[in-house]
Protein backbone atom coordinates (compact mmCIF):
# COMPACT_ATOMS: atom_id res chain seq x y z
CA UNK A 1 0.00 0.00 0.00
CA UNK A 2 1.23 3.43 -0.87
CA UNK A 3 1.64 6.07 1.93
CA UNK A 4 -1.56 7.57 0.95
CA UNK A 5 -3.63 4.50 1.48
CA UNK A 6 -5.42 3.12 4.84
CA UNK A 7 -7.61 0.45 5.12
CA UNK A 8 -9.63 -1.47 7.81
CA UNK A 9 -11.08 -5.07 7.03
CA UNK A 10 -13.89 -6.49 8.97
CA UNK A 11 -14.78 -10.19 8.69
CA UNK A 12 -17.99 -10.99 10.66
CA UNK A 13 -20.23 -14.10 10.68
CA UNK A 14 -23.11 -14.17 8.60
CA UNK A 15 -26.30 -13.12 10.43
CA UNK A 16 -28.24 -9.56 10.61
CA UNK A 17 -26.99 -8.90 13.91
CA UNK A 18 -23.47 -8.29 12.36
CA UNK A 19 -24.91 -5.23 10.30
CA UNK A 20 -25.04 -2.86 13.16
CA UNK A 21 -21.25 -3.50 13.52
CA UNK A 22 -20.90 -2.93 9.96
CA UNK A 23 -22.92 0.22 9.61
CA UNK A 24 -20.84 2.01 13.02
CA UNK A 25 -17.70 1.32 11.15
CA UNK A 26 -18.58 2.66 7.82
CA UNK A 27 -20.07 5.91 9.97
CA UNK A 28 -16.53 6.52 12.07
CA UNK A 29 -14.78 5.86 8.57
CA UNK A 30 -16.76 8.46 6.52
CA UNK A 31 -16.67 10.72 9.49
CA UNK A 32 -13.00 10.33 9.83
CA UNK A 33 -12.52 11.10 5.85
CA UNK A 34 -14.35 14.23 6.07
CA UNK A 35 -17.99 13.45 4.42
CA UNK A 36 -19.95 15.84 4.28
CA UNK A 37 -23.52 14.27 6.49
CA UNK A 38 -25.20 13.97 3.11
CA UNK A 39 -21.80 11.59 1.72
CA UNK A 40 -21.61 10.02 5.12
CA UNK A 41 -25.30 9.07 5.08
CA UNK A 42 -25.27 7.84 1.48
CA UNK A 43 -22.21 5.61 1.83
CA UNK A 44 -23.84 4.15 5.23
CA UNK A 45 -27.14 3.23 3.78
CA UNK A 46 -25.24 1.46 1.00
CA UNK A 47 -22.76 -0.07 3.12
CA UNK A 48 -25.40 -1.58 4.93
CA UNK A 49 -27.60 -2.55 1.85
CA UNK A 50 -24.86 -4.38 0.38
CA UNK A 51 -23.89 -6.23 3.78
CA UNK A 52 -27.73 -7.09 4.42
CA UNK A 53 -27.24 -8.75 0.58
CA UNK A 54 -24.61 -10.32 1.25
CA UNK A 55 -25.82 -11.91 4.42
CA UNK A 56 -29.17 -12.69 3.28
CA UNK A 57 -28.72 -13.58 -0.94
CA UNK A 58 -24.95 -14.68 -1.02
CA UNK A 59 -24.32 -16.35 2.34
CA UNK A 60 -27.94 -17.16 3.16
CA UNK A 61 -27.64 -16.26 6.71
CA UNK A 62 -25.21 -19.18 7.14
CA UNK A 63 -22.86 -17.86 10.04
CA UNK A 64 -20.32 -20.53 9.24
CA UNK A 65 -19.71 -18.26 6.00
CA UNK A 66 -17.93 -14.97 6.63
CA UNK A 67 -19.41 -11.43 4.94
CA UNK A 68 -16.28 -9.27 4.35
CA UNK A 69 -15.90 -5.73 4.33
CA UNK A 70 -12.73 -3.92 3.44
CA UNK A 71 -12.79 -0.33 3.66
CA UNK A 72 -9.48 1.55 1.71
CA UNK A 73 -9.12 5.23 1.54
CA UNK A 74 -7.05 6.11 -1.72
CA UNK A 75 -6.61 9.26 -3.49
CA UNK A 76 -8.97 11.18 -2.45
CA UNK A 77 -11.93 8.67 -2.37
CA UNK A 78 -13.39 5.66 -0.42
CA UNK A 79 -13.47 2.20 -1.85
CA UNK A 80 -15.49 0.08 0.19
CA UNK A 81 -15.12 -3.61 -0.88
CA UNK A 82 -18.21 -6.46 0.06
CA UNK A 83 -17.52 -10.29 -0.31
CA UNK A 84 -19.59 -13.17 0.11
CA UNK A 85 -19.35 -16.88 -0.70
CA UNK A 86 -22.65 -16.74 -2.56
CA UNK A 87 -22.85 -17.91 -6.04
CA UNK A 88 -23.67 -14.72 -7.23
CA UNK A 89 -26.12 -13.42 -9.85
CA UNK A 90 -26.78 -11.16 -13.00
CA UNK A 91 -27.17 -7.87 -12.31
CA UNK A 92 -28.25 -6.87 -15.60
CA UNK A 93 -31.65 -9.50 -14.49
CA UNK A 94 -32.83 -7.50 -11.86
CA UNK A 95 -36.42 -6.06 -12.91
CA UNK A 96 -36.03 -2.31 -12.11
CA UNK A 97 -37.22 -1.05 -9.14
CA UNK A 98 -39.46 2.12 -10.47
CA UNK A 99 -41.61 0.18 -13.15
CA UNK A 100 -45.34 0.51 -11.98
CA UNK A 101 -45.77 -3.55 -11.73
CA UNK A 102 -42.51 -3.45 -9.44
CA UNK A 103 -43.15 -0.48 -7.08
CA UNK A 104 -44.49 -2.73 -4.62
CA UNK A 105 -42.63 -5.48 -4.29
CA UNK A 106 -40.65 -6.59 -0.70
CA UNK A 107 -37.49 -6.94 -2.30
CA UNK A 108 -35.38 -5.54 -5.64
CA UNK A 109 -34.04 -2.27 -4.66
CA UNK A 110 -30.82 -2.62 -3.14
CA UNK A 111 -28.83 -2.48 -6.27
CA UNK A 112 -30.63 0.86 -7.56
CA UNK A 113 -29.99 2.44 -3.89
CA UNK A 114 -26.08 1.35 -4.48
CA UNK A 115 -26.35 2.99 -7.57
CA UNK A 116 -28.32 6.28 -6.76
CA UNK A 117 -25.94 6.69 -4.03
CA UNK A 118 -22.60 5.73 -4.72
CA UNK A 119 -20.06 7.41 -7.69
CA UNK A 120 -18.98 3.85 -9.04
CA UNK A 121 -20.82 0.62 -8.11
CA UNK A 122 -19.20 -2.75 -9.83
CA UNK A 123 -19.82 -6.48 -9.05
CA UNK A 124 -17.21 -9.32 -9.58
CA UNK A 125 -18.19 -12.85 -9.08
CA UNK A 126 -15.57 -15.28 -8.45
CA UNK A 127 -16.20 -19.06 -9.24
CA UNK A 128 -16.52 -20.99 -6.32
CA UNK A 129 -15.39 -18.40 -4.00
CA UNK A 130 -18.67 -15.67 -4.03
CA UNK A 131 -19.39 -12.28 -5.28
CA UNK A 132 -17.54 -8.97 -4.45
CA UNK A 133 -19.69 -6.18 -4.60
CA UNK A 134 -17.37 -2.46 -5.17
CA UNK A 135 -18.62 0.76 -3.99
CA UNK A 136 -16.69 3.88 -4.42
CA UNK A 137 -17.53 7.30 -2.77
CA UNK A 138 -15.20 10.15 -3.96
CA UNK A 139 -14.47 12.69 -1.36
CA UNK A 140 -15.32 16.03 -2.76
CA UNK A 141 -13.35 19.25 -2.66
CA UNK A 142 -14.89 21.98 0.12
CA UNK A 143 -16.40 24.58 -1.62
CA UNK A 144 -13.44 28.05 -2.11
CA UNK A 145 -14.76 31.37 -0.90
CA UNK A 146 -15.27 33.66 -4.73
CA UNK A 147 -13.72 36.54 -5.43
CA UNK A 148 -15.97 39.01 -4.83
Amino acid sequence: MGSGTREIKLVVPSRIESLAFINAVAEEVADQMKFDEEARNAITISVVEAGTNAIQHGNKEDETLPTEVLFRQEDGQLVILIRDAGLGFDPERIADPMAEENMFAESGRGVYILRSFMDEVAFSFRDGVGTECRLVKVLSQPARPSNG
